[in-house]
């Protein structure tokens, strides 16, 4: 038995398509919003251990998607998989960050890391997808104005298509034992700085895009003014451009090619869908 977390999300929501003719079960924390893909469908969420060791019930595989960004993401995290553990789940899937480390620059690369750290001291079987930051999303990082704002210097990210993430995952899900215990780094095929993105996304949407450095005290100091987010949340927005800056996330690999069959999908791909 398989399930899928993430399924009312983007990656998920791929993954869930993909794999239909397995008959996965979904697990949602809202069943109004699961793909309806006559699937089998289970309320949960991740913090809710009662009700995740009831959805989980019979599973043996999970594709485990991390949770939201939340000040208590890990506390989430660890509730799910002991969740995992009691409803007898022996392999989990999970989507990790390129840079998970427990002193990752990108803040909640430490999440990541943490959570993996729980799916190793559970005993299960893991697979983890590390995932760079995400191609298609990078152009909405800009304001109203096009502008692109942040502390990234010349920094390049090799930002990968969720689209190539859902593949991935695909093929791992189809034979997990094939995979068992392997963390893959998935990545675009080029690593591009901020004011290349801008560029090249700018032509495919057809908005005037650009890249404006900030210094790490002006990044702060804008998003607080336009936010009043809470320090956790200020620390995730501006380590995205300080791990970029100190080429945390500048190293392409070929493991989506490698596993897919396909060249990892360029920006421009990511953008246009395809």
């Amino acid at each position: 038995m398989l399930a899928l977390t993430g399924s009312t999300g983007a990656v998920g929501g791929l993954v869930a398509r993909a794999l239909a003719d397995l008959g996965p079960r979904l697990v949602v924390r809202d069943p109004a919003r699961a793909p309806g893909l006559g699937l089998e469908v289970r309320t949960a969420e991740y913090a809710d251990r009662e009700a995740a060791v009831a959805a989980l019930d019979g599973v043996d595989v999970l594709f485990m998607v991390s949770a939201g960004e939340a000040r208590d993401r890990r506390d989430q995290h660890r509730t799910f998989i002991g969740a995992a553990v009691d409803a007898g789940v022996r392999h989990v899937v999970y989507t990790s960050f390129a840079g998970a480390a427990p002193d990752a620059t990108f803040t909640l690369g430490r999440d990541h890391h943490d959570a993996e750290l729980a799916i190793r001291e559970s005993g299960m079987t893991f697979t983890f997808l590390r995932d760079n930051f995400y191609a298609d999303l990078l152009p909405w990082f800009a304001d109203e104005g096009g502008a692109i704002r942040g502390p990234a210097g010349a920094g390049r990210v090799a930002a990968v298509a969720r689209r190539d993430v859902a593949d991935v995952a695909a093929v791992v899900l189809r034979d997990p034992a094939a995979h068992a215990d392997a963390t893959y780094v998935l990545t675009g095929p080029e690593a591009l700085t901020l004011a290349e993105v801008a560029e090249r996304a700018g032509a495919v949407l057809g908005r005037d895009l650009r890249y404006e450095e900030e210094t790490v005290e002006e990044a702060y100091a804008s998003r607080r003014a336009a936010y009043g987010a809470e320090d956790w949340q200020l620390d995730a927005w501006v380590s995205t451009y300080t791990a970029i800056a100190d080429g945390s996330c500048a190293a392409v690999t070929d493991d989506v090619l490698r596993l897919t069959g396909h060249p990892a999908r360029t920006l421009e791909q990511a953008l246009r869908g395809e």
